[in-house]
């Protein structure tokens, strides 16, 4: 009894002290520790995404030369944080399908902030259909293959809801401008974003519906 006293009060102390160091790490590093956190060096990274689809690994590969490593890495994601123009940039583990303007796959999305009138969501469904609009966060976002071709999205996204351009004609200049990136031209379209950021709050909360319910 006695042995079994002294075996489970050690088991007890080195669970104790394992708790001290866990706290310990959370309380210097939030809730996980900072190797959950911590950039991968490139060469880690690499091996980190060397089972992901070609696609997905190129991308990595370019935002890591052009940017540096992801702030955060999963199995399934890459992310960057204000990188260049960008909100956010992820780069995801699974392709989706894509054929407009050509046969590619989506596995990068990239987003900023924006506010897109409400008034023209079924235009820029219809103009991209990966172009992505968060009303309520005040976002917009393109996910495609490269940061060229998301930077051209947005561009014409942007002209679409200022009305420059028609649906058609955007769509019908997406077309042009990316056959002509794949010749190896580039042009301002796809190396930067053509119109000025916004500098005030897009977010749209919208109004709660129980104030307008009760007043009935």
């Amino acid at each position: 009894m006695r042995r079994t006293a002294i075996i489970l009060g050690g088991a007890l102390a080195t669970l104790a002290s394992a708790t001290v160091s866990a706290d310990n790490d959370k309380s210097k590093h939030g809730t996980m520790p900072a190797a959950a956190h911590a950039p991968m060096r490139e060469g880690a990274l690499m091996n980190h995404i060397a089972k992901w689809p070609e696609a997905s690994r190129k991308a990595a590969k370019d935002m890591v030369a052009k940017y540096g490593p992801p702030a955060e890495q999963t199995a399934t994601m890459l992310v960057w944080h204000k990188n260049g123009p960008w909100k956010r940039t992820v780069i995801y583990n699974h392709e989706v399908p894509h054929h407009f303007p050509m046969m590619h796959t989506d596995v990068m999305e990239q987003s900023i902030d924006y506010k897109a009138p409400v008034g023209m969501f079924d235009e820029l469904a219809t103009y991209d259909g990966s172009v992505v609009v968060d009303r309520t966060g005040g976002e917009i976002s393109a996910r495609c293959d490269a940061e060229p071709m998301n930077f051209l999205a947005i561009n014409l996204a942007h002209e679409v809801t200022t009305e420059k351009k028609s649906v058609e004609e955007a769509r019908r200049v997406y077309g042009m401008t990316a056959m002509a990136f794949k010749k190896g031209k580039s042009s301002d379209y796809t190396s930067k974003l053509v119109f000025n950021m916004a500098k005030t709050v897009t977010a749209d909360p919208d109004k709660p519906l129980a104030a307008k319910m009760s007043q009935r």
